[in-house]
Order: C-alpha cells, then structure tokens, then sequence
C-alpha cells in the first residue's frame, strides 16, 4: 500500500510535467509568447517544489509523532483532491495555489512510505523492498505518458480540454485512501516504540532532537546535500527533456515542409514516447541500483551513479537530434533515478525510529527548497534565449543544451558529498 501510494503520488508529478506547458498557454493572458509561456512554466514547478519541500518537513515530524500509516492517508488525500482543483484553474494565479497545496501532499508520501516500510520489514528483505517502491515511481510516470497518449492520441481531445482531463486522472489515487484507511495498521515497532516514549518523555518527531545531537544532525545535513544534487539533476534538467524533444522535432519537421496543424500533433506524440522510455530506463536503473548497493554497498554505488548521470545528461542534451536518439532518454532516466533508489534504500538508515521519518523527510524534500531555483533558472534563461535567438531556433535549442549541460555539474557536488557519509550495509537500523 505505502508503494502505490508512491506510485500515484509520482503519476501526479509526472502529469503536471506532460501538461504544464499546455495548460499554461490557456491560463496566461493569449499576448504572452511560447518563451514566456515556457518562463512561467518554470515558476509553476518551482511553485510546486516549495510546497514539496514544506509537506516533507510538516508531515515527516507528523508522522514520527501520531503514526506512518494515518498521515499517509492524509497526504495521499491532500495530493489527489488539490491535483482534481487544478483542472479548474481559470488563471495563473489560482493554479499555481493549487500546485502547492498537492506539492504539500506529494512532500509527505516519499518520507513516510520509506519509513513504514523499513519499520515494517525485517532486514533480509529491507533493502529490495525500498528500492522496489522507488523503481515503481517509473511505473506512475510511464503510466502517466500512456494517459496522456489515450486522451491525445486516441480520443482525441483538443488542447483547451486534454490537459483538464489529465489533472482529473490524476485526482483518482484518491479512492486509495479508503483502501489505506481499512487495511494498514502502524509498525509494531513504532506503536512499542511510541508507547514507551511516552512513559519516559522521549520526543517523537523533533527538529530540535534532530538538531540537538551532533551525529544525527551531521547526517541530516550531509543527506540534504546528496539529495540536493539528484533532485536539481532531475527537475531542474532531467524533467526538461519533453521541451528539446519538442523544440527539436518541430525545427526538424518545418524543415522537412510538414503543415503546421500537423506538427503539433506529432511533436507532442513524440514527447510522450520520450517520457515512456525515459522511465524505462529509470525502472532498469533504480533496480540495478538496488542490486549493487546489496553488492558493493551504498557509497560506491553512489559513487558510480553519479559519474554515469553526468556523463549520461551531457550526451543526451549535447547528441539527441530527432527519432534516431530517443534511446538517450532511457540512458538518461536509468542513471539519474537510480540515485532515488539510492535515497529510499540509505536515508531511512541515518535516523532512529522515533526520528526516522523526520530525518528522511528532511534530506528528501527540504533539498527542494534549493533545487526550486532550477526550473527558475531554466525558464530565465530561455526566456532570455528567446530574446536572443529570435527567428534563430538552431541557435536557441544550441544554448538551451549548453544551459542544461553546466547545470549537470551538480553531479559533481553529489560525488563529493558521498565521500563524507557513513557506510551503512549490513548494518541494523538506528534505534
């Protein structure tokens, strides 16, 4: 249950992905241009990041302190109903709220799946478990780029209406709750835990513990970092990747004299395949993930998938040209998600119980509040591009990959992080 609320939670991300742009066009005023379109683009998944962020660090602490299994429920609820608002946003302003209450939800599922499931699991099973329930967050967003393919591609709706529906598709994970609310009970482990705690005053789910002791405060701190370099990776360049698909097979096919009405059509088809092999490759790579840490451990697994999503990033946005390197996308997505796997396997082992959730919430989704200047700063910048290049579209789509390339530096900054973090395999769990 807590992997499908995880699933669900990230179809609704990658929904937002697929339909931001398109959605955007009919909430800006219609004298805004594809470049300021693609601006405030940025700020809306900025928007979102934040209220990311604030749901990680609100409901991790909530969840240490009343229960994995009852926040959960809530989060998946908050995530689900605000998603369905959204398809009825009539401007910027109002849609942008929406984003960030359902990124509050979102920010609570990753830390209090993850904690459930390590609290719940014995140890043998532990680490294939976690790695699991991130490698089906690819499943979600691989079902996201079907939906989106049946209401484009099959049904046939016209744009003002596609991206309405898709955001009510995403509201559907909240008939889950009900499934959550009758079968899933807290971790013995915790209600023990919580039980004693509360005889002998031991807090539950306090920063100020989380702050208050050196080690735990050290790993907290380190854990952000390394977080910090996936998640810019991934939403500040990964997640772009739909508009050079876009840019790119639209310069190709004017090129090629297609008629207009047709470009759009095939273009915005091609950029649903993109998202469906680049999750392909994410689900590959977030399973291997989960083999080697089992292998070699969690740092040198760390250490590797950090070089390949550098070295995978700069070739997909420097190489891919149309059709023929659609297959970058999957190396792309198997490098820089297997790291998540790497999040939900490690972060769980850095905290004990009675700040678990806190602590991997934290690392998870406060890094956010830093990875939100990305999209911003993407959006800036082609802003600025397509002021720059007017009616030179080789030249911008040549700086947008120059953009994307130095931002895959971050990578660096993930390498050297690793360096200083503990080892944690075949270790028990903090208690």
């Amino acid at each position: 249950m807590a992997s499908l609320a995880w699933l669900f939670d990230c179809l609704d991300q990658q929904i937002f992905i697929l339909v931001r742009k398109e959605a955007l066009r009919f909430l800006l005023p219609p004298s805004m241009d594809g470049s300021e379109v693609q601006a405030y683009s940025g700020y809306a998944t900025s928007i979102f990041m934040i209220g990311w962020a604030t749901g990680g660090m609100i409901f991790g602490s909530v969840g240490d302190r009343f229960g994995r299994a009852k926040t959960l429920t809530l989060t998946v609820l908050l995530y689900s109903f605000c998603t369905g608002l959204s398809a009825f946003s009539v401007g910027w302003i109002d849609f942008a709220v929406y984003r960030f209450l359902t990124g509050l939800g979102v920010g609570g599922v990753f830390g209090l799946a993850v904690t459930l499931v390590a609290d719940t699991l014995p140890p043998r099973s532990r680490t294939g478990a976690l790695g699991m329930l991130q490698a089906l967050s690819a499943v979600g967003n691989i079902g996201a780029g079907l939906a989106y393919l049946f209401v484009t591609k099959v049904v046939k709706l016209e744009p003002a209406f596609s991206w309405k529906v898709m955001f009510l598709l995403g509201a559907l994970p909240a008939f889950l709750c009900v499934f959550l609310q009758l079968k899933m009970k807290e971790p013995e482990a915790w209600v023990k835990a919580r039980a004693e705690g509360k005889l002998t005053g031991v807090k539950f789910g306090s920063y100020g513990e989380l702050f208050g002791t050196p080690v735990l405060r050290y790993n907290a701190i380190m854990g952000m970092l390394l977080c910090v370099a996936g998640i810019i990776g991934i939403w500040g360049i990964g997640f772009f990747s739909p508009d050079l698909v876009r840019d790119v097979i639209t310069l190709n096919l004017k090129n090629e004299g297609i008629p207009q009405d047709q470009i759009a059509e095939q273009a915005n088809m091609l950029v649903s395949f993109n998202n469906i092999i680049q999750n392909l490759g994410a689900f590959v790579g977030m399973m291997g993930f989960t083999a080697l840490t089992q292998v070699i451990g969690r740092k040198k697994a760390f250490m590797i998938a950090f070089v390949a999503a550098l070295v995978a990033t700069n070739a997909y946005f420097q190489i891919f040209n149309g059709v023929r390197h659609l297959w970058l996308s999957g190396l792309m997505g198997c490098f820089q998600m297997a790291l998540f796997a790497g999040f939900a396997i490690y972060l769980p082992e850095l905290f004990p119980l009675r700040l678990r959730s806190t602590g991997t919430s934290f690392c998870y989704n406060v890094g956010r509040y830093f990875a939100a200047a990305g999209p911003i700063t993407l959006g800036l910048l082609q802003l600025q591009m397509a002021t720059k290049f007017k009616d030179m579209p080789e030249q911008k789509i040549d700086a947008f990959r120059d953009a994307c390339s130095y931002m895959s530096v971050v990578f660096v900054m993930g390498l050297i992080v690793v360096f200083f973090l503990p080892e944690t395999k075949d270790k028990p769990l903090p208690e």
